[in-house]
């Protein structure tokens, strides 16, 4: 078995419409991609800013514009209209909690992606609205972005934790040109380590950043192990916002997961979630669809 949960049937530009995106040819093209590598489990996560029922969660100047489409539209359009699992990418906002559990406990997701994309106003990994022009030390926004992660975690909202690293999105260089903490990275990553340990929630090992300026898979391994450690199961994705994208470089998260004893995925259904035994890419040897 082999999945890819953390999927977007557009693209992040604030002008890629529902209209245009949300039809069963798109999805298709989705599905086609996975089969051909052998990936069976395939959900749509679109983010929960592009909806207008975010805005009862939070106004965020981006949110607000963003939010243009209707939440309950995209469920009963991945319900009625495809084949893939339905789920959200939602962002965790301090402070905001019980308002986003009511818009998540009023639907009937498969599973609930919780991603830490924002330092109150900063966003870590855009230009605008940058936590980088904040002021602030890299090593005091890395610490602080990885307690966040340990408090998403530990809220129970969320089913999967994304791209668990993100605040590394620049590579080497972040946008305030000043250098990113360096030596053992742990002293960080322990901060958010309780929170998944006690939540148990499931860690999403996302070939995203290899596309991306920080040119190596989320999280990383020394970071991966210690929650593994921690007895944190795997969720494997791409983050594909195109469907050329749909488990992009899976060769290399499949060899660090093997190279670290992991040989289970989390497979969800109306969030409960089970473990499957690992297949294997169509194209390696062996490699059928499973």
């Amino acid at each position: 078995m082999l999945t890819d949960y953390h999927l977007h049937l557009r693209p992040d530009d604030v002008d890629a419409s529902a209209a245009e995106h949300f039809t069963s040819a798109n999805a298709e093209r989705y599905r086609a991609a996975a089969s051909e590598r052998g990936i069976a489990e395939l959900g749509a996560s679109e983010h929960v800013y592009r909806f207008v029922q975010a805005l009862d969660v939070w106004r965020h100047p981006f949110w607000e514009r963003y939010a243009h489409d209707d939440l309950d539209d995209y469920c009963r359009f991945v319900r009625e209209e495809t084949d893939l699992r339905l789920g959200i990418e939602a962002d965790f906002v301090p402070g905001a909690e019980d308002r986003l559990a009511n818009v998540l406990e009023a639907r009937d997701f498969d599973y609930v992606v919780g991603s830490v994309h924002f330092l109150r106003e900063g966003a870590v990994d855009m230009d605008d609205y940058s936590v980088w022009s904040s002021g602030r030390s890299a090593e005091e926004i890395w610490r602080r972005y990885f307690e966040t992660v340990g408090e998403s975690a530990r809220s129970g909202l969320f089913d999967i934790l994304a791209h668990p690293d993100l605040v590394k999105y620049w590579g080497p260089h972040p946008p305030n040109g000043r250098p990113l903490p360096s030596g053992d990275l742990r002293r960080y990553y322990e901060l958010a380590i309780d929170g998944i340990a006690e939540s148990g929630i499931a860690v999403e090992v996302s070939t995203a950043g290899l596309r991306k300026r920080a040119g190596e898979i989320y999280p990383a391994p020394a970071f991966l192990e210690m929650c593994l450690e921690a007895g944190a199961p795997v969720a494997l994705s791409s983050d594909a916002h195109r469907p050329q994208d749909v488990g992009a470089d899976y060769e290399q998260a499949l060899e660090l997961l093997e190279r670290l004893g992991v040989g289970e995925l989390s497979v969800f259904d109306r969030r409960t979630r089970r473990l499957k035994p690992i297949g294997a890419l169509a194209g390696s040897p062996g490699g059928e669809p499973q």
